[in-house]
């Protein structure tokens, strides 16, 4: 329903890769732009491209959308991808995650000379209860790169906390540079929202977040087994 919050995942079918290179990354952000409307897209990210052969990231997008969500943060893996987001009109999430799904599996499938569906199956859409696990959720999100930096981090913990929040900074297909104010790609995200919702702003957010990585990454592994 309007102003309900959703966290939105899905991963490639098999667990595949479903981001071969920086295109494909690109290409998914900007559909998170485009499908955000309830109306038919009319400027896709193929035209702008053909109008900017250079770097996508300092085209203006237009504004005049009828938004489906308000988008708050969002992070791309290999073979998944996390959105958090509220709803701006009713069943505006279910039909947001379809149309992404659906245009970005279009796509890959024309890009790579490909058939059938690339994503395992329907799209988790797991509705948000605004308490003590909402406000960790932005964190949970945005920390998942850390799998490609110590893949086992969960079960060992962090060796340096400082230094992962600093890979994760850098990693450009997430909202976190966007939510500090460093430089993004495109900014696709609520920003105003974000900060109203979770009571922050860029400095408190990346002080909370390193004091959540200390707590979640300073755990001791099990030896007794």
């Amino acid at each position: 329903m309007k102003n309900d919050i959703f966290h939105i995942l899905n991963r490639g079918v098999e667990k595949r890769k479903i981001f071969s290179n920086h295109e494909d990354y690109i290409r998914f952000i900007y559909n998170l732009y485009d499908f955000n409307n309830a109306n038919i897209v009319f400027e896709s990210y193929s035209r702008r491209k053909q109008k900017h052969l250079s770097r996508l990231s300092g085209v203006a997008l237009p504004t005049n959308r009828n938004k489906l969500v308000d988008i708050l943060c969002w992070c791309l893996m290999p073979n998944h991808i996390h959105i958090l987001a509220l709803e701006k009109i009713n069943k505006g999430t279910s039909e947001f995650s379809r149309k992404i799904i659906v245009g970005y599996t279009n796509y890959f499938n024309k890009i790579n000379n490909r058939s059938g569906v690339l994503f395992q199956g329907r799209t988790k859409i797991i509705p948000v209860k605004r308490n003590k696990h909402f406000l960790c959720l932005p964190f949970y999100i945005m920390a998942n790169p850390l799998a490609l930096l110590e893949p086992t981090w969960k079960e060992k913990g962090l060796k340096n906390c400082q230094a992962a929040f600093k890979f994760l900074k850098k990693y450009q297909y997430s909202s976190l540079s966007d939510i500090l104010d460093d430089d993004n790609l495109i900014s696709v995200i609520n920003k105003k929202l974000f900060f109203e919702l979770f009571e922050t702003n860029p400095k408190q957010f990346q002080k909370d977040f390193i004091e959540w990585l200390n707590m979640v990454g300073s755990r001791t592994p099990d030896t007794s087994k």
